[in-house]
């Protein structure tokens, strides 16, 4: 896992522009190469690092398949009807780690292709991070809709685009967590369907007998979760998730 997390962190962490100036500090330098590349320092690198690190829980949210996969659980919650249980905790920790299962592949491709040349010294830190971002890019515009990147790229008054490949990420994430969004929405919506089939029969039964001062909620509630146990419920959620990221069983 931390080497997933290292990747993560190369992929968003070191695009940002040097940090200091030759002269301030001797060991925070940035030295032009003959070819216009720049290479840093440790110490500086160091820096980036610490402070890329600073941004990691927001990649982890908005930048894998995590908004998904929460969003989903917690209209999951909602539906059944059970307010506190799953608590907030639990239904984080299966999202984060359903979500480093599905981002699996494309962390080990970054770590392969980015990570591991860079600290075996085969490539520079600027070309670390162009080659480890094209994995992440692939991921993210696979569940974006054009319509949704379309949107941003005509917010952001880029006419030159050729193709969606070449959309900038400042473009993409927004895009993608917009279609994200609404990706889980209507996963949400479809698990709301039986469990609103229930209350309505509950409600109906309990007005047919006359008990109107009987909330159909609490009688509801153990039906919901004996349907939802019966069908094998978590096994269809998650299974249902992973797939609609491109995961087949």
């Amino acid at each position: 896992m931390s080497r997933w997390l290292m990747g993560l962190v190369l992929l968003m962490g070191f695009g940002a522009p040097a940090l200091a100036a030759d002269g301030i500090l001797p060991a925070v330098t940035v030295t032009t190469a003959a070819d216009g590349t720049q290479e840093y320092s440790v110490t500086l690198q160091i820096l980036l690092l610490m402070t890329a690190l600073s941004f990691l829980p927001a990649m982890v949210i908005m930048l894998t398949s995590f908004t998904r996969i929460i969003v989903t659980l917690a209209i999951l919650r909602q539906a059944i009807g059970l307010q506190q249980t799953p608590s907030n905790q639990i239904l984080l920790g299966i999202s984060l780690f359903m979500s480093f299962f599905i981002m699996a592949p494309v962390f080990d491709q970054a770590y392969e292709q980015a990570i591991e040349p860079y600290m075996n010294d085969q490539i520079t830190l600027q070309q670390a991070y162009e080659t480890g971002q094209v994995p992440l890019r692939e991921f993210m515009l696979s569940q974006t809709r054009m319509k949704d990147l379309n949107l941003f790229a005509e917010m952001a008054d880029l006419q030159d685009i050729d193709s969606p490949e070449a959309v900038p990420m400042q473009v993409l994430v927004p895009a993608f967590i917009t279609s994200e969004l609404k990706t889980a929405f209507q996963i949400g919506f479809m698990l709301f369907i039986p469990f609103l089939v229930v209350d309505l029969v509950v409600a109906s039964v309990l007005m047919a007998m006359g008990m109107m001062m009987l909330s159909p909620m609490i009688v509801s509630l153990p039906f919901k979760i004996m349907l939802f146990v019966l069908v094998d419920g978590w096994n269809l959620v998650l299974g249902s998730l992973a797939n609609s990221f491109g995961l087949s069983p």
